[in-house]
């Protein structure tokens, strides 16, 4: 090979290689472009990752406390704070618009506190939690709402324009460029198909990405819920401390209310005062009108008293047509003075369809100035609000400040007399234990409980001859019959006397053999004899040697007569039988059928109300059963 063809040769080689070289260099290259959009992608994917990540976490957390017991309010400011920490919003608050506004007005609901609010303060002079937004008429934000569609500002400026009024433009301006906000988002809130308000966002961001508009659609959302589920809750627990009727608070939360205000008045030496009010001849309204009438006119009172209640009083209804209300830090001149007010403005009430109005029996008692026993202060008020009625209704009467001996204290002195002289077959143990409890609370100056024990008491010795006996039934049986009582407009004192007669009733069964009570067969006759003499052993055995009982012994020795003649001991009829004793009847019975009984099912109570009233006049007082009737239904709403 000459050397010229080498050359060429050569030359034709390295050509070749220069040719590789550039044809890999050229395929290196576009694999470090691949590896570049590749490595892009990959930072794309798990910034969209992170994000939904974090959007996902962010809203199980909101899931979270939506599903916890924290307020609604707090709920709010926790979603608001994690768009603006987690999201890079600078701004973000929740408005609720103001129906009782003349105007389209919205208050904020929940809004962060940081530099932008403290400006903003300043901008508008006023407190960022005390301003309103007060849209024009045809702007983007109730563009938004008529709309249901989220909507946009692309300036702070403009957004402040539309939305307050009378800000200073140079103040605004300086405002404005402060803060590096391209878009302000409005999403409009909307619960249970209902208008409710908007959330408002403001973005670093000029463009809203598709993946963060349907972010904030779904923030909204659980917004909606959150708010939902607070109202329905709202309305729950409303429902559990009210009367239906009257929305005022209910006999339970107005016993609890006593209790605390109570022991804050003792703590603070403040003095408060109990006003009772009783709407007068509502039976004569039911009758003559209807009972739809009788329940205008407690509404009516419920009216009268919320109107001249401040913010801090407690009214309740107590049952039927009786009221009480504490008035905290209120001693007995001011008592007076806003009972006798409340009497006036019920007697200028006006009821369309009835003649002659309305008016109202008051009493007025005062906690520390009158009495430091809870007990106490309800027994003078009660019978104020009575005396009141007995010296011709519609006026107002102050407890009398002598020492009163209520009704708890009588029948707390027959129990301890009762056990310490073992006149029933308990165990010393027991016996002493229960007369401690009682001594204790007699002495239990707050008396907070008093009746309490007094249940527990009768229901553990009710036990020990009936297993069955269900806790807390005496509780219930001295309600139910103090509401017929009131039905039928008994005296106050013949309503104690059925009180301590409803805990002492039965007492004689204590004496009786115990397999007859515990017999799970129906009783022969001979067994039925024995059964049917405790109400005489009750009364004559165990009762008759304590003298302030003496005069509940015609109660006991016939609560079991019936209207026609049928019952026992005596076979008494009609009114022979002390109306008292026909009222323990009917709540006996009542009580008796809707519990178990080992040789029947148990009743269900509009199965024993309907039992009840077939026997109208039969074992049971047509007038009685008529005050049951009505009785039963406010007894259920206890």
């Amino acid at each position: 090979m000459g050397i010229l063809d080498w050359i060429t040769q050569s030359a034709q080689k390295l050509k070749d290689v220069e040719s590789q070289i550039h044809a890999d260099s050229q395929d290196a290259y576009e694999v470090y472009q691949r590896n570049i959009v590749l490595e892009r992608e990959i930072a794309q994917r798990t910034e969209e990752l992170r994000l939904a990540n974090q959007t996902l976490l962010t809203l199980e957390q909101v899931w979270d406390m939506m599903n916890s017991s924290r307020p609604l309010s707090s709920v709010l400011e926790t979603i608001v704070s994690s768009l603006y920490g987690e999201f890079g919003y600078i701004y973000s608050f929740i408005a609720q618009k103001e129906y009782d506004a003349k105007h389209p007005t919205y208050a904020l609901k929940t809004y962060l506190e940081n530099e932008f609010s403290t400006d903003m303060s300043n901008l508008i002079n006023e407190s960022i939690f005390d301003f309103k937004l007060h849209p024009q008429k045809d702007g983007l934000i109730e563009q938004a709402i008529a709309k249901k569609e989220v909507t946009y500002y692309i300036s702070l400026k403009s957004f402040i324009e539309d939305n307050l009024e009378g800000i200073d433009t140079e103040r605004l301006s300086d405002f404005s460029a402060k803060f590096d906000i391209k878009t302000i988002i409005i999403l409009p809130i909307t619960v249970q198909n209902q208008f409710s308000g908007f959330l408002s966002v403001f973005s670093p961001r000029k463009e809203l990405k598709e993946d963060e508009l349907s972010f904030l659609n779904l923030f909204t959302r659980q917004i909606e819920l959150a708010i939902t589920i607070a109202n329905l809750f709202e309305t729950v627990k409303k429902q559990a401390v009210t009367d239906h009727l009257t929305n005022l608070f209910n006999r339970r939360f107005f016993e609890d209310a006593l209790h605390r205000e109570a022991t804050r008045s003792l703590r603070t030496k403040q003095p408060f005062c109990l006003i009772g009010v009783d709407l007068d001849h509502l039976k004569q309204i039911n009758d003559t009108y209807g009972h739809s009438m009788g329940d205008k006119a407690i509404a009516q009172i419920a009216q009268a008293i919320t109107k001249n209640s401040r913010s801090v009083d407690i009214p309740a209804r107590f049952g039927g047509e009786e009221f009480f209300i504490i008035l905290p830090g209120i001693d007995a001149k001011g008592g007076m003075i806003a009972a006798e007010r409340l009497r006036s403005f019920i007697e200028q009430s006006e009821i369309e369809g009835l003649e002659k109005g309305i008016t109202a029996s008051l009493g007025v008692s005062s906690f520390i100035e009158q009495t430091t026993n809870i007990d106490e202060l309800f027994e003078m008020c009660d019978k104020a609000m009575y005396l009141s009625k007995q010296n011709g209704r519609n006026q107002v009467t102050l407890a009398d400040t002598e020492k009163i001996t209520s009704w708890q204290d009588i029948a707390i002195d027959a129990f301890v007399d009762i056990l310490t002289q073992h006149r029933i077959p308990f165990s010393k143990t027991l016996a002493a234990d229960l007369i401690e409890k009682l001594q204790l609370k007699q002495q239990d100056s707050t008396g907070t409980s008093t009746q309490e024990t007094l249940y527990s008491i009768v229901d553990s010795i009710s036990k020990s001859y009936f297993p069955l006996y269900p806790d807390g039934s005496t509780k219930n049986k001295v309600q139910l019959a103090t509401l017929i009582a009131k039905r039928l407009n008994l005296p106050k004192g013949e309503i104690d006397k059925l009180k301590i007669a409803t805990l002492l009733y039965d007492i004689g069964n204590t004496l009786m053999p115990k397999d007859l009570l515990k017999k799970a067969a129906p009783l022969n006759k001979k067994e039925k004899s024995k059964i049917e003499k405790h109400p005489i052993i009750g009364a004559q055995e165990i009762l008759k040697p304590i003298s302030s009982v003496a005069n509940i012994i015609p109660i006991i020795e016939h609560h079991h007569e019936n209207w026609d003649g049928t019952g026992y001991p005596n076979n008494k009829k009609g009114e022979e039988i002390p109306i008292t004793a026909q009222i323990i009847l009917i709540v006996d019975s009542y009580f008796a059928m809707i519990s178990y009984r080992p040789y029947r099912k148990a009743y269900t109570v509009d199965e024993a109300i309907e039992e009840i009233k077939a026997n109208a006049n039969k074992k049971y007082s047509p007038e009685v059963t008529e005050a049951f009737s009505y009785a039963i239904d406010e007894f259920k709403k206890l």
